[in-house]
């Protein structure tokens, strides 16, 4: 996969204890990577981080992104050749209770990854990982391209929109003739087991359903991109073959990762089909805080990924949920090992997918 470019390469994953960063790290390890994370702190109770014990398979550094001297300290050690920078707060209702610490990873951290892997002379290849959230969101019924406004309503978004402003500065200043090949990555509302941020609809559901509690719903006519993680992971892995490749195609460039048309569907659409992995799930239609607006319709157009790429999604709807429902169901009903057993498991029937689809990263 992927040219077979990760094999025995030094790969560096900020947030690695994160959901989405755990589980890039464990494909990577697959991928017979070498892989460091840096992250400041383990984000969750559970945690994925733990439940895939990759704490005893790779380099474990905990530390922050707001902290310039202890990150150029761990490129300086380690020596990447590639960096994935997922590390950030990534709450939209969490950035209304402290903007300041959600302006300060999002943006300053983003900033201070930038500075570093530019003086970091073993770094071939930079990947930064932003949200769909950073365009500005006019709730119009079309995919946003990476070529439309920046922005955002709330702390979260438009933190997300200054840190693609600043790495699309950086790019066009210092990463057009040196041998470091950047590109920004925006995906949202992904989905899997092993996610159990606070305010996620998804681990909500686990964590009320695993206690036979009743869970509330702020606003069910919602409309998201319920893509799963694997998805967008597999966008960042070939988007990061590709600049490791020194493909120009893809330099200094955004790119949108997100799911076919049919995987969009309202909230309550989602915990219906959700609820087929539960015995007795159980919910209740509560009214939205009024102060903490949330977007009501957002998607991307992913045209850009698939003419330059190569790359488009695989999982339908379904299949998207049937993957999360039996992850937590091994994890709750098993135990952490089944559900990183099935991790990697999912790994595998994710790429035979893709394969059969002839999708260019599988080669």
């Amino acid at each position: 996969m992927f040219s077979n470019i990760y094999q025995g390469r030094k790969v560096l994953v900020t947030g690695h204890t994160g959901f989405k960063g755990s589980w890039l790290s464990a494909w990577l390890l697959e991928l017979g990577a070498e892989v460091a994370g840096y992250s400041i702190d383990l984000p969750s109770e559970p945690c994925n981080f733990e439940a895939l014990k990759l704490k005893n398979r790779m380099l474990h550094v905990e530390g922050d992104v707001r902290d310039p001297r202890s990150l150029q300290q761990t490129l300086d050690d380690f020596k990447p050749e590639i960096v994935f920078h997922l590390a950030a707060q990534a709450l939209v209702r969490k950035s209304y209770e402290d903007p300041v610490l959600t302006f300060e990873t999002n943006a300053l951290g983003s900033l201070y990854m930038l500075q570093a892997i530019r003086e970091c002379a073993s770094i071939s290849a930079g990947v930064f990982i932003t949200s769909d959230k950073c365009y500005h969101n006019s709730e119009w019924l079309w995919g946003y391209r990476e070529t439309d406004p920046l922005g955002g309503a709330d702390p979260y978004s438009a933190s997300k929109a200054c840190a693609e402003i600043i790495a699309s500065a950086y790019m066009k200043s210092f990463f057009t003739s040196e041998d470091l090949f950047v590109a920004t990555a925006r995906a949202g509302n992904v989905i899997g087991g092993g996610d159990w941020a606070a305010d996620r609809i998804i681990p909500d559901c686990a964590r009320a359903w695993s206690r036979g509690e009743s869970l509330p719903i702020r606003n069910p006519k919602a409309t998201r991109p319920w893509q799963h993680v694997l998805e967008p992971l597999g966008g960042y892995l070939h988007l990061g073959a590709h600049l490791f490749n020194e493909s120009e195609s893809a330099r200094n460039q955004a790119f949108n990762f997100g799911p076919h048309s049919g995987v969009i569907q309202p909230v309550e659409e989602l915990i219906e089909e959700f609820c087929r992995y539960w015995k007795e799930p159980k919910w209740d239609v509560v009214p939205p805080d009024p102060n903490q607006k949330e977007s009501n319709l957002l998607k991307l157009n992913c045209d850009k990924a698939l003419t330059l790429l190569g790359w488009e999604a695989t999982l339908d709807f379904e299949s998207s949920i049937r993957f999360t429902g039996e992850w937590y169901q091994a994890y709750y009903e098993q135990g952490p090992e089944a559900a990183a057993e099935l991790s990697l498991k999912q790994i595998e029937e994710y790429v035979a997918r893709a394969r059969r689809a002839n999708l260019s990263w599988t080669q």
